[in-house]
């Protein structure tokens, strides 16, 4: 890197690099719905309306949630490179596609969480097999709870007896889906295919019966039969994220917030999943708020532990960062 120290924004390598670490970010179905404009000194974050789901996210909730998560990956890439992001969210109330701008100030000496966390983006990915129970994890709740209250949400640990509850209501939104033909022609769409930039490949999903054994998560299209973990359970641990409203500002933050629990467990060792599906209706947002026993709006529950075997699948596909970048 050249010697900017008195410069006033980073030079174009590293907004490059920046943006396409922010871009690992994890986006409902894979669509990664964002696009980047640097004008001048600022970069801005846009929602790609084009790449919302219709069927799945008619109000653009996940989707902005979405690019909250690569909000808060681009400014951990940032901070890796020494420099500090000051952000303005929905800067711009007549653009409501426009999420945030970001301008820059040097940051001689940031904290070492940044640069784990941001090694963490590299090999982050979305575990939907069956898990272990997560080690440490008393540590790891107290400063999760922290990271995600930075960002003014809670993060509300379920007990086990609540697994069984949510196991139902999760079947119950894919049972309500299951006739919804837009959903099933959508979720079909977005999933279950090899060689694309976008969407959830094959290498991702689980199969039947591997599904069987976690309970709570989405009925995606099934590959062939496979055993992986063997006969394991899933014993992973299930959080809330819940937010105070729901407003496109608390979905930003809600992105951001799940950003940081999602590297900050990953840096630590743990396997991560994000489910949005059960929030998708009303029935599992009014069982999720009578599981969390305080006010609130859930948007996000999440699968914490651990991967018995340390099988890792190939890394989820990203576009090129040419389709999602404008240096203006």
């Amino acid at each position: 890197m050249s010697d900017d120290r008195f410069s006033t924004t980073p030079d174009r390598p590293t907004i490059r690099a920046a943006v396409q670490l922010a871009c690992r970010a994890p986006s409902v179905h894979n669509t990664q719905p964002w696009r980047w404009v640097l004008e001048d000194t600022r970069l801005h974050l846009f929602r790609d309306t084009d790449r919302q789901l219709g069927a799945t996210d008619p109000h653009g909730r996940q989707a902005v949630i979405s690019c909250g998560a690569a909000l808060h990956h681009l400014r951990t890439a940032f901070a890796s490179h020494c420099w500090n992001t000051d952000v303005a969210r929905l800067p711009d109330l007549s653009r409501p596609d426009l999420l945030a701008t970001v301008e820059f100030r040097r940051w001689q000496e940031p904290p070492s969480t940044v640069f784990r966390h941001a090694e963490a983006i590299e090999y982050r990915y979305t575990d939907r097999l069956p898990m272990a129970s997560p080690s440490g994890w008393t540590s790891i709740r107290l400063e999760l709870e922290k990271l995600v209250r930075a960002h003014e949400l809670t993060l509300d640990v379920l007990d086990e007896d609540a697994r069984t509850r949510l196991s139902v209501a999760s079947e119950q939104s894919a049972a309500l889906r299951r006739y919804d033909m837009e959903y099933q022609s959508e979720i079909r769409w977005w999933s279950g295919h090899s060689g694309m930039l976008e969407g959830v490949p094959t290498s991702a999903l689980v199969s039947e019966s591997e599904a069987g054994r976690v309970g709570v998560a989405r009925d995606f299209p099934t590959p062939e039969p496979m055993a992986r973990r063997g006969d394991l359970r899933d014993h992973a641990r299930l959080a809330v994220l819940t937010a105070t409203g729901e407003t496109p500002l608390t979905w930003l933050r809600t992105g951001e917030a799940l950003s940081a629990a999602l590297l900050e467990c990953t840096a630590c060792g743990l396997s991560t999943c994000a489910l949005t599906h059960i929030t998708e209706l009303t029935s599992g947002r009014r069982l999720l708020s009578s599981l969390i026993g305080h006010p609130g709006v859930p948007q996000v529950v999440l699968r914490l532990g651990l991967a018995p075997d340390n099988h890792r699948p190939p890394l989820t596909p990203r576009r090129p960062l040419a389709d999602v970048l404008t240096l203006a």
